[in-house]
């Protein structure tokens, strides 16, 4: 097996951010983001603070709004209201429970640059394109696998990923989920494990099964992790030689010998997210203006 290659998001982010930053100079257009921080969770805090740095190099507006919890609701509607507002994100958990599901469907579609109101999700698994941004951390993750040659660009929609088993251990709905989806219809079979079951995704349907983990894994030519505990580690021994690894949670999912079985570790996708954040803006930036050619990320 060749030695494997360690990706890091800077590497993969700096080329979507230069592109983003040059579009925005040439156009002379400053779209405005506003972030609401409703928590004290580090995590968010630390993503809000590289989000205000990102898009300041890259010449984007960006308001950061410290904000109890409570009153959250109502700072978004209005900034859903505000014409000067491009796009509206939210530092989660807020609650944590099904008021962050209503948090999210509160953001006007047109301005949900994360792409996780149920208009953006849906889009996903009924193929509706109008208006459409896709969720940034399943979008970073793509960028990833394209950027490395495993998700084909280059071939037609739907066959981009035909032939490759792919295991996501995470099924949240902002993450793991819309990206089992994803990655399914572009071919691959995608099982995607959390804590009570393993479930098939394919092009045609999605269905529980009897596996465990510890079957799927092995045989797949790409593993994703998103656990968001700090003692989670996926044994590396149970990973295929020359595996392709990818690590979206906080917390490092594999194990510290993973780069002796993987071709391909990404022990982060955190900095690709943001750089799809900031493209989502652009896009919807276009739309908001009734621009004819929209913004899309590049390849």
């Amino acid at each position: 097996m060749t030695k494997c290659k360690t990706i890091l998001a800077s590497t993969v982010s700096s080329h979507f951010s230069n592109q983003i930053k040059k579009v925005v100079s040439q156009r002379k257009i400053k779209p405005n983001l506003v972030g609401f921080l409703a928590n004290d969770d580090p995590a968010a805090k630390q993503y809000a603070e590289h989000t205000a740095s990102s898009c300041k190099d890259i010449g984007l507006e960006f308001k950061l709004v410290k904000v109890d919890k409570n009153e959250l609701k109502d700072n978004i509607m209005k900034a859903n209201m505000d014409k000067n507002v491009n796009g509206i994100m939210v530092y989660y958990p807020v609650f944590g429970n099904q008021m962050d599901y209503t948090l999210r469907n509160s953001v006007d579609y047109l301005k949900d640059i994360e792409g996780l109101g149920h208009h953006a999700v849906n889009s996903i698994y009924h193929g509706r394109s109008t208006k459409k941004v896709l969720p940034c951390t399943p979008l970073a993750i793509i960028k990833i696998l394209e950027y490395i040659g495993q998700y084909k660009s280059n071939v037609v929609h739907g066959n981009r990923l035909e032939g490759r088993t792919v295991t996501i251990i995470n099924r949240s709905e902002i993450a793991g989920q819309p990206l089992a989806a994803l990655l399914a219809k572009e071919g691959a079979d995608v099982y995607s494990v959390d804590e009570n079951n393993v479930q098939k995704f394919t092009k045609a349907e999605v269905v529980d099964t009897n596996l465990k983990y510890t079957e799927v894994v092995p045989k797949s030519d790409i593993v994703i992790t998103g656990v968001p505990d700090i003692n989670y580690k996926l044994p590396t021994q149970l990973l295929k030689p020359g595996v392709v690894a990818i690590n979206f949670s906080t917390h490092a999912n594999f194990e510290s010998d993973i780069t002796s079985k993987a071709s391909y570790f990404v022990p982060s996708v955190g900095k690709v997210t943001v750089a799809m954040l900031k493209a989502n803006l652009l896009k919807l930036y276009d739309y908001q203006n009734n621009r004819k050619n929209k913004y899309t990320p590049p390849h």
